[in-house]
C-alpha cells in the first residue's frame, strides 16, 4: 500500500510540474510589452485508459475507451487520462474542459489506417470532412502532457511525388495499391489494397485530409514534452485560441511528407513556443491570420513569443503566411536555430491573403546549410497544393487589389548564417508599397550564390551586416 501511495505522489508532482513550469523566466528584456500566457489549471484527479477497456496491443481499437474515460472525467469535472507504455490504436479522441491527456513513455497513440473511423457522427449523422485525430472546440484548460508519442499514420492519406522518393521507396507506396496520376509522376492512397476509399476520385478524396491535433476556439492550452508525428496534413494547430504553451515538444515527419507542416499558430493570442524540435516536410513554425476580409472576426496573431526551438529539415525554419489577412502584432523571435531547412525566416504571402505586420523582432537567429534563403520577403506566392507541374506564369496584379501584403516594422538583428544559397532576398509586387519599415542589423551571412537579391527602391535596410561567399 506505501508503494502505491507513493506511485501516486510521484504522478501527482509530474502533473503538477509539467503544468505549472515558470514560464515567466522567458519574459525578461523583451523589446515590446507582451502579456504572459496562463497555463492550464487541472485538478490532481486522475484514470487509466486500461480502466474503461483500453489496450495496447495495437491490434485493438481503443475510441470508445477514450470516450468512455473522457466522460468520466468530465463528470468529475475534469482531470488526468493517462496512457501507460503500449500501441494504442485509436479513432477520434475528443478533449474537454479542464482535462489533460498524459502519455507516459514508450506510449504510442497510433491513428486507426481505417480512414472510415475518422469522421464524427453526431445524431447518428456521419459528417462530410474528416476530423483531426485529437481535437478541441471552445474549451478551456486543455492540455496534452508526458513523454509519450501522437502518430497519425499519414501514409494513409498523403499523395506522394515520384520525383521526392527513392525507387525502393515509390515501390513501397505503389506495393500498397492506390493510383498513379501525372503519368506516373504522383501517387494518391486511393484504391489501397486493404482499406475502402473515402469519395470517389483520388482528387476528391485528397481533399479531405486534415490535421492531427487540432484546438479551436479554447483558452488555457498547453502541449508539453510528447512527440507528434506522421500526420495526415498539419501535425499541430491551434486556431483562434488565447494562452497557448507548446514546450518541449518533438515534431516529426519524412522531408518529403505533402502538406507536413509541423506547428501551425492560426489567429491566436498570447503564445508561447519554448524548446520545441521539429524536422518536418513543410513550414517548421508558422503565423497563419486568415485570408480575405471574409476571415477579418478571426483577429490577429498577437502577443507571440517564440524562443529555444530547433527546426531541422522544413521549408522555413520561421514563416509568416502564406495567409495573413488580419495581421500580425507584437511578435518576438529570438535564440532559434535552424539547420538544414530550405528557408531560414521565411515572409510569404499573395494579392487575397495578404494583410500588415507590426511590432515582429526577430533576434540571435543561428543558421546551417540553408538550401535556398536565409531571409525572404516574398508577395506573389501562390499555393500549388500537390500539383507536379512547373509555374510558368507571371505575376499579374490588378488594381485596386484587396488584402496585399505589406511586410512593415519588421526587425531583425544578430543573424549567423553558415551556408545560403541566397543570404537576402526582397521582392514586391508592382504598384504597391509592400516592403517598408525592415530592418537587418549586425548579421553575418555566409552564402553560395548572392548576398543580395533586393528589388530597387524596398524598404529594406542594412547595417553593420557582413556577406561572404564560399
Amino acid at each position: 500500500m506505501k508503494k502505491l501511495i507513493v506511485l501516486a505522489v510521484v504522478m501527482v508532482v509530474g502533473f503538477a510540474s509539467a503544468i505549472a513550469a515558470d514560464y515567466g523566466k522567458y519574459y525578461q528584456n523583451l523589446p515590446v510589452k507582451m502579456v504572459q500566457p496562463l497555463a492550464p489549471e487541472i485538478s490532481d484527479y486522475s484514470v487509466n485508459i486500461k480502466d474503461f477497456g483500453g489496450v495496447g496491443d495495437g491490434l485493438t481499437l481503443n475510441t470508445e475507451a477514450f470516450a468512455k474515460a473522457i466522460k468520466a472525467l468530465d463528470n468529475k469535472g475534469g482531470g488526468h487520462l493517462v496512457v501507460p507504455e503500449g500501441v494504442w490504436l485509436t479513432g477520434l479522441i475528443s478533449l474537454k474542459d479542464n482535462i489533460d491527456l498524459h502519455l507516459e513513455k514508450n506510449a504510442i497513440l497510433m491513428a486507426t489506417p481505417d480512414r472510415t473511423q475518422h469522421f464524427k457522427v453526431k445524431n447518428g449523422v456521419k459528417d462530410k470532412k474528416c476530423s483531426p485525430l485529437i481535437s478541441a472546440s471552445k474549451r478551456k484548460n486543455v492540455s496534452i502532457t508526458g513523454e509519450g508519442t501522437i502518430d497519425g499514420n499519414g501514409a494513409m492519406w498523403r499523395p506522394v511525388k515520384r520525383s521526392k522518393v527513392s525507387d525502393v521507396e515509390w515501390k513501397e507506396f505503389t506495393g500498397m495499391g492506390g493510383t498513379e496520376t501525372e503519368g506516373g509522376k504522383l501517387w494518391f492512397p486511393f484504391n489501397l489494397k486493404h482499406f475502402e476509399n473515402l469519395a470517389a476520385t483520388p482528387e476528391a478524396q485528397e481533399a479531405m485530409r486534415t490535421h492531427l491535433i487540432r484546438f479551436t476556439d479554447c483558452d488555457r492550452v498547453l502541449v508539453s514534452g510528447v512527440t507528434i508525428q506522421n500526420s495526415p496534413k498539419f501535425h499541430l494547430i491551434p486556431t483562434r485560441c488565447t494562452n497557448v504553451i507548446v514546450d518541449g515538444v518533438t515534431i516529426r515527419c519524412p522531408w518529403n511528407a505533402q502538406n507536413g507542416d509541423a506547428l501551425d499558430i492560426s489567429c491566436c493570442r498570447e503564445v508561447l513556443l519554448v524548446n520545441n524540435t521539429i524536422d518536418a516536410g513543410d513550414d517548421g513554425i508558422c503565423m497563419k491570420g486568415g485570408a480575405g476580409k471574409k476571415a477579418a472576426p478571426d483577429g490577429p496573431c498577437e502577443n507571440i513569443l517564440i524562443q529555444d526551438n530547433t527546426v531541422y529539415h522544413a521549408h522555413g525554419g520561421f514563416v509568416i503566411g502564406s495567409e495573413y489577412s488580419n495581421g500580425m502584432k507584437n511578435i518576438v523571435v529570438r535564440h532559434n536555430r535552424f539547420s538544414g531547412t530550405d528557408t531560414g525566416l521565411r515572409f510569404k504571402s499573395g494579392v487575397g491573403r495578404g494583410g500588415k505586420t507590426e511590432g515582429i523582432y526577430i533576434s540571435d537567429i543561428v543558421m546551417t546549410d540553408i538550401k535556398d534563403e536565409a531571409i525572404i520577403f516574398e508577395c506573389s506566392y501562390a499555393d500549388k497544393k500537390y500539383s507536379v507541374k512547373d509555374d510558368k506564369g507571371e505575376v499579374v496584379v490588378p488594381k485596386n487589389a484587396e488584402c496585399v501584403p505589406e511586410w512593415s516594422d519588421i526587425h531583425i538583428s544578430n543573424v549567423t548564417c553558415r551556408g545560403a544559397k541566397t543570404a537576402i532576398s526582397a521582392h514586391g509586387l508592382p504598384g504597391y508599397e509592400c516592403l517598408k519599415n525592415i530592418t537587418i542589423d549586425n548579421s553575418t551571412f555566409f552564402y553560395t550564390k548572392k548576398d543580395k537579391d533586393i528589388e530597387a527602391g524596398a524598404g529594406v535596410k542594412l547595417t553593420n551586416c557582413r556577406f561572404a561567399s564560399f
